[in-house]
């Protein structure tokens, strides 16, 4: 078993010369995210959630020394925490896969939260290549810098861990696998301890090979309401199961991301150094989305929308500002069919000087500094939540969103943002408020701080432990009662 280094080391201190604290940590913190943002340009890059995950696993200083005291002061417990309770327990994570995708970050999210109150986490990962990749020995090296213990997905060990473990977090419908594949005959004593957390909004993951034990477990945590039913209906109709104890959990701002957010000077520099990289002036108006590539995520409605919108301002001959659609999450190594056509279209509609497609990143904090409207475009059912959109409202960004899934139950509609309809029918919809919005600054300024205000209210890191706390105190009060019966 790969285990946790160990917290021998200090943190050095040092004061300095007439500058305080906060005047070092800022420097260090737009340093590392700049450097994260160079290193993205020339490389392949990774994939879009460095607000909830630091750009940098090494100490400024250098050496594994400092990083080991960096993770030991990061780890430490958090006084008031609502996962206080969890203190000592053993908790063991099963990911499907281990990625920069949405799923795997969330969870390494609860085990940083757990570890910070001193629980005992141990992570596997189910679907792991033979072959280790820059992404899983970097994710994995974080998990071990914080404390988390890592396991080979099969073995007695594995299996020895879950039987003894006060709680078990499976993530996502596909890790279900990992149960009769791993566990066989001690399933059954596993399930009422099982918390399952879904985050799948495609007909493809309802298949009973992935979910036929889902009735049995203690409960199963969504990150929306809208997927929540859209989980009961499914279940029910297509593979006659019932659903059990449903749990939504909204998810939460970092704290990482909101210190960006919220200082001035960082959110100044990073805008500065973003957009002079895309050659996009101050005084131009910036669309953005950020999403992987792919279809379901709708880029290639955006971009249309952009063009109509072009269109529509030349037409009008309206005094706006010059407008610009940069798409994050782009990948020049391995450029995809559908990506392809989304240059092609480009070139062919003659934008190419306001369109701006950025590779894949770890980071996108300098992102949302830099632009001036985020577009969730997500297709077809929308996201099951949607961590982005709420990444921007902390920036004071209006958001233009498809009226589906999570997206509905996060932007209020003509107030921190606009909706329009998914599908082609929602590209006339969206062209014409990227329209009025460009005319309109006073309605940009008050969406952008109506949406920063929701994000205080409901969306921070906060809110989102004391939501999960309190589903994590009913889980384990029936495994208790289970144990008991």
């Amino acid at each position: 078993m790969a285990k946790p280094p160990s917290s021998a080391a200090a943190l050095g201190g040092g004061g300095g010369g007439g500058r305080g604290p906060a005047h070092h940590h800022r420097t260090r913190l737009l340093l590392l995210l700049l450097l994260a943002v160079a290193a993205c340009a020339s490389t392949a890059g990774f994939l879009l959630r460095g607000a909830t995950l630091d750009p940098c696993d090494v100490d400024a200083r250098g050496g594994s020394g400092s990083s080991a005291a960096v993770a030991t002061a990061r780890t430490g417990a958090v006084p008031g925490s609502p996962l206080e309770f969890m203190r000592s327990k053993l908790v063991l994570l099963v990911s499907h896969e281990l990625s920069l995708s949405g799923g795997p970050l969330l969870l390494m999210e609860l085990a940083f939260l757990l570890r910070q109150v001193d629980s005992q986490v141990v992570w596997i990962t189910n679907q792991r290549s033979e072959e280790t990749n820059d992404v899983t020995h970097s994710l994995e090296h974080k998990m071990l810098s914080h404390g988390v213990q890592v396991l080979p997905a099969r073995g007695h060990e594995a299996i020895d861990t879950a039987l003894k473990a006060d709680l078990v977090v499976l993530n996502t419908a596909v890790a279900g696998k990992w149960l009769d594949a791993v566990l066989k005959d001690h399933v059954a004593q596993v399930l009422p301890k099982i918390l399952w957390w879904i985050h799948e909004m495609r007909g493809h993951y309802f298949k009973l090979e992935y979910v036929k034990h889902l009735p049995l477990v203690a409960g199963a945590m969504i990150d929306s309401h809208t997927t929540a039913e859209y989980w009961k209906t499914r279940t029910h109709d297509r593979l006659k199961i019932q659903m059990p104890q449903t749990y939504v959990v909204h998810l939460g701002n970092s704290k990482e991301l909101m210190e960006v957010a919220e200082d001035n000077v960082a959110r100044r520099v990073l805008r500065e150094h973003i957009r002079e990289s895309l050659g996009v002036r101050s005084e131009d108006l910036v669309y953005a989305i950020i999403n992987s590539v792919s279809r379901g995520k709708g880029q290639d409605l955006f971009l249309q929308a952009f063009y109509q919108s072009v269109q529509l301002i030349q037409q009008k001959k309206l005094k706006v500002p010059t407008v610009h659609a940069v798409v994050v999450g782009s990948d020049i190594n391995a450029q995809t069919k559908f990506e392809t056509q989304l240059r092609e279209f480009v070139v062919k509609n003659g934008i190419q000087d306001r369109v701006h497609f950025v590779n894949k990143t770890l980071t996108v904090a300098p992102y949302l500094a830099a632009i001036d409207v985020l577009v969730q475009n997500s297709q077809a059912r929308g996201e099951c939540f949607g961590r982005i959109t709420i990444e921007a409202m902390a920036f004071k960004l209006p958001v233009l969103g498809t009226a589906a899934g999570g997206t509905m139950e996060i932007v209020m509609d003509d107030s921190t943002g606009l909706l329009h309809p998914a599908g082609k029918e929602g590209v006339a919809s969206l062209a014409e408020n990227m329209v009025r919005l460009a005319r309109h600054e006073a309605d940009r300024v008050s969406m952008g701080k109506k949406g920063y205000d929701r994000v205080k209210e409901m969306f921070m890191e906060h809110h989102m432990a004391g939501r999960i706390a309190a589903v994590l105190k009913e889980v384990l009060q029936k495994s208790r009662e289970h144990s008991h019966s």
